[in-house]
């Protein structure tokens, strides 16, 4: 059956991608370049509606008993496949996308998936308020979905990414016997498998935000769910470098006086490839990094979380000293 699920994922995103390519002049989602862009020519950015098809109707026509027990998380996900198709299409606003992803998370947090403890410092579980589950699942899952886009910068990149961190939770649930991160993690490698046959350097088309948010909150999903078996900490290392990414943009932004949501190139990925300008070789040194920080992450799953914790901001420290834009002009 699992296999039968894969080939079935597999098959509807190739399909669609090959349409969304060929009519992409109809959909009329398109990426035309701009002085951030890495690539020169217009491109469909329309592969999420691929991805998002095949990860939902896999399993809404093989998985069907599964799919509508979990439809809140389903029905949560697509909410935010949504709002991204929107964004690709209109091009709505920041606010827009933020209430939608709230809506989606208030669904989650009903049924119960939400993050109620940050992990066991000095032999003492550090249990969240009540008051303060909701904000904080919300910022959790609010801040990945957004990292996960900001990634979404070099032809494979976010897809290579989510991979690695997919197949850790795919472990996980397994192991665990965990029918809905298994489900999720196996669908969407998957679909994104498939993705990444024609968004490859150089890429035929874009994933686009519907893509990204939707891998991103699915992402943030899994992490949520993992909790049940790891530390909140080894969850941190799973799904470190789109953190670390946006952690370090956010302060150089500060730093320099401007918004952090402001748009520019000082992303890990763009100093890299400022420096070797070669995407296919950024990206598998990026997703090479996550998996090297994915099995640390798997190896700390039952850490003092305090010493993982610490670790991990000084893994930031370095990369922040080390992915800075000024060392060329030093």
């Amino acid at each position: 059956m699992q296999i039968i699920l894969l080939l079935s994922a597999f098959t509807i995103t190739a399909v669609l991608l090959i349409l969304l390519i060929r009519y992409s002049d109809f959909i009329g989602i398109i990426d035309i370049p701009n002085e951030r862009s890495a690539h020169i020519k217009n491109t469909p950015r329309s592969g999420g509606i691929a991805i998002f098809s095949g990860f939902i109707l896999s399993q809404l026509l093989l998985n069907t008993d599964h799919f509508i027990k979990y439809y809140y998380v389903y029905g949560a996900i697509s909410i935010v496949f949504l709002i991204g198709f929107l964004d690709d299409k209109f091009d709505i606003s920041p606010r827009l996308k933020f209430i939608f992803i709230f809506i989606a998370s208030i669904i989650l947090y009903i049924y119960d998936v939400r993050i109620t403890s940050v992990g066991t410092y000095f032999g003492h579980d550090l249990i969240l308020h009540a008051w303060m589950v909701f904000p904080f699942t919300f910022f959790a899952i609010a801040g990945f979905t957004n990292a996960l886009n900001l990634m979404d910068g070099l032809d494979g990149l976010a897809g290579a990414i989510a991979l690695v961190i997919l197949s850790a939770f795919l472990a996980i649930g397994m192991i665990h016997n965990d029918p809905l991160m298994s489900t999720i993690s196996m669908t969407l490698i998957a679909s994104i498998g498939a993705f990444l046959l024609f968004n490859w350097n150089p890429a035929k088309i874009f994933m686009g935000d519907s893509g990204s948010l939707t891998i991103g909150f699915s992402i943030a999903i899994l992490s949520i769910l993992s909790l049940k078996y790891i530390s909140p900490t080894a969850v941190l290392f799973i799904i470190a470098l789109p953190l670390l990414d946006t952690f370090i943009v956010i302060v150089r932004r500060l730093r320099r006086g401007i918004s952090p949501a402001s748009a520019d190139k000082t992303h890990i990925h763009h100093f890299l490839y400022n420096f070797k300008k070669d995407v296919r070789f950024v990206v598998v040194l990026l997703a090479s990094i996550q998996g090297a920080f994915t099995l640390i992450g798997y190896q700390f799953r039952n850490a003092d979380d305090f010493l993982s914790l610490l670790i991990f901001f000084l893994l930031f420290a370095i990369f922040f000293e080390l992915f800075d834009q000024r060392i060329r002009r030093r």
